[in-house]
Order: structure tokens, then C-alpha cells, then sequence
């Protein structure tokens, strides 16, 4: 099924139950429904991660695994999901996300150079923080609701196949007591 899927990707929750930066959350973690695959929680999981990924802060694994707990999403697939954000993507990322804000900020996109350097980060970070944050949110909420129905439709997908090859295993096998 679907879970067998997932599962096959997933880190050891004895792993994300001993990480050094979720101990904050203590007994909490031990809820059995954090660590369920479901329907409901690997949506609500997808989601979260998924939006949380698109918060321009450092230590988001703790955003999610806190939220998790509070909305009892899978606690794995939540944490997992933030590392799409990752230093090879994050540039992608926030600069589509920069762009997608930029949108409704038409001023700001006009003065916005790059560079790499502490100088342009100083200097020009505040010009561009405003359409930077809206661009992070309009595209964490647009892509955690993608996520979401995606997971819906691929998991009912998948078990109405499962089903499908229930039943025919099901007539081969009456098929074959009848010959």
C-alpha cells in the first residue's frame, strides 16, 4: 500500500525521536498518532513540511516537528519535508519566491541587484524583505495545498489499484479451484 512507500523513504524515529535540537518537545513526541502513516496525517504531513520549507528561518525541522504535534501530522514526514529547502535549492527557491511577491511589490523589483557579498546583505536586505516574506508565504500556502490534494489523489489512486489487484488475485485464484 501507500504506506509501504513511504515508509521505505522514511528516517528511523528512534533517529528523529533522539535529535539533539526535537528533545525540546520531550514526551510529547511520544504520542503514538505522530508516527502513523494515514491518509489524513501524510496530507496534513505534506502540507506542513512542505509550507514550512518556504519559512526563510533557520532550524524549520523544529517549525514543523512543533506544528506536527500540535495538528498530529506524521512527525517523520513533516521534519522530512523541510529539507526541500536545502543549501543546493534554497537559492531556487527564495528567488522564485522573492519573484512570486515581487508581484505585488512592482516598485521593488525595479532597484533589486544581486550580489554575493556581507556589503549588498547589509545594505539591501531591507529593501526587499517585504516582497521577499510575501513571496515565501503566497508560495508556502499555494504549494502546501498542492501538496496536500496531491497526496489525497495519489493515495486514493493507489489503493483503488490495490483493490483492483485484490480482486483479481481473487478470481485467478477461484479460476484456478474451479479447473
Amino acid at each position: 500500500m501507500a504506506r509501504k512507500l513511504i515508509k521505505k523513504y522514511l528516517p528511523d524515529p528512534a533517529a528523529v525521536k533522539n535529535n539533539r535540537f526535537l528533545k525540546i518537545f520531550g514526551t510529547a513526541m511520544h504520542d503514538p498518532q505522530l508516527w502513523h502513516l494515514t491518509r489524513y496525517s501524510v496530507a496534513h504531513a505534506f502540507s506542513l513540511g512542505i509550507f514550512c520549507a518556504f519559512i526563510p528561518v533557520p532550524f524549520q525541522m523544529v517549525l514543523a516537528a512543533g506544528a506536527a504535534i500540535i495538528i498530529r501530522a506524521n512527525l517523520l514526514l513533516s521534519v522530512a519535508l523541510v529539507w526541500i529547502t536545502n543549501p543546493l535549492t534554497m537559492p531556487v527557491i527564495f528567488g522564485f519566491a522573492y519573484y512570486i511577491g515581487s508581484l505585488f511589490f512592482p516598485e521593488s523589483s525595479d532597484s533589486f541587484h544581486f550580489e554575493l557579498s556581507y556589503e549588498w546583505l547589509a545594505n539591501s536586505l531591507g529593501a526587499i524583505w517585504q516582497p521577499f516574506l510575501l513571496g515565501c508565504l503566497v508560495c508556502g500556502v499555494f504549494f502546501a495545498i498542492l501538496g496536500h490534494v496531491a497526496i489525497r489523489i495519489f493515495w486514493r489512486i493507489h489503493v483503488a489499484n490495490q483493490w483492483k489487484l485484490r480482486l483479481l488475485k481473487r478470481k485467478n485464484k477461484g479460476a484456478n479451484l474451479d479447473g
